[in-house]
């Protein structure tokens, strides 16, 4: 029994400290990812350089680099936690509803500066980025479909949805000088609603 017990003690040791929640990588993480919202709020993001990253988080150049290899994969991570959990997917009983209370409020997100720098600087560093900036949000709109077929009403595709929403909204919020409103994004959604709700021509 003792000699088990010694065995077990010695193991223990050898496997080190237990990991704690958070610690130091997640302060790195949280210090560098302020860094580059601060840095791009003050400058074009042509300008944004690892070692400028890392000096205003307060961390070696060689620190961030072994979290992210390149420039691209950090602004994609930076990007991807900001449209992490971001919107509430809202629940009103109806299709209609939550498609009009969702787009309205992507629309009201994108008006926000920091919102389009990170999305600006994020998209011209590589394609996996722009994927960053609407993975979450296309897994919303696929949830709020997923609910209405479960509740026997007729929907359109994920990829559907997300031509007929997001590309009219993020194309005027980052491409033109007439970001989309609350009301423009809510007939977007009713434009949506009606068109996968109508009856469809019998084969000829």
């Amino acid at each position: 029994m003792a000699s088990r017990t010694a065995d077990t003690t010695r193991s223990d040791a050898a496997a080190g400290p237990p990991t704690r929640p958070g610690g130091r990588s997640a302060r790195v993480r949280t210090a560098v990812h302020r860094a580059v919202i601060e840095l791009l709020a003050q400058a074009p993001a042509e300008q944004l350089t690892m070692p400028v990253i890392a000096a205003r988080a307060g961390v070696h150049p060689t620190t961030v680099y072994r979290r992210w290899a390149s420039l691209g994969d950090l602004l994609s991570a930076v990007a991807e936690s900001r449209f992490t959990d971001d919107l509430v997917v809202p629940d009103t009983g109806s299709l209609r509803g939550d498609l009009r209370r969702w787009a309205a409020d992507v629309a009201t997100d994108l008006t926000d500066p920091e919102t389009l720098a990170i999305i600006r600087a994020a998209l011209g560093t590589s394609t996996e980025g722009g994927c960053a900036c609407i993975g979450e949000r296309r897994t919303q709109l696929g949830s709020m479909l997923d609910r209405e077929r479960d509740r026997g009403g007729a929907v359109p595709t994920v990829d559907r949805a997300a031509d007929m929403l997001m590309g009219p909204i993020y194309f005027r919020a980052l491409f033109t000088e007439r970001p989309g409103g609350a009301d423009w994004a809510r007939e977007l959604a009713d434009t949506l609603v009606d068109h996968c709700t109508q009856p469809q021509p019998s084969p000829a």
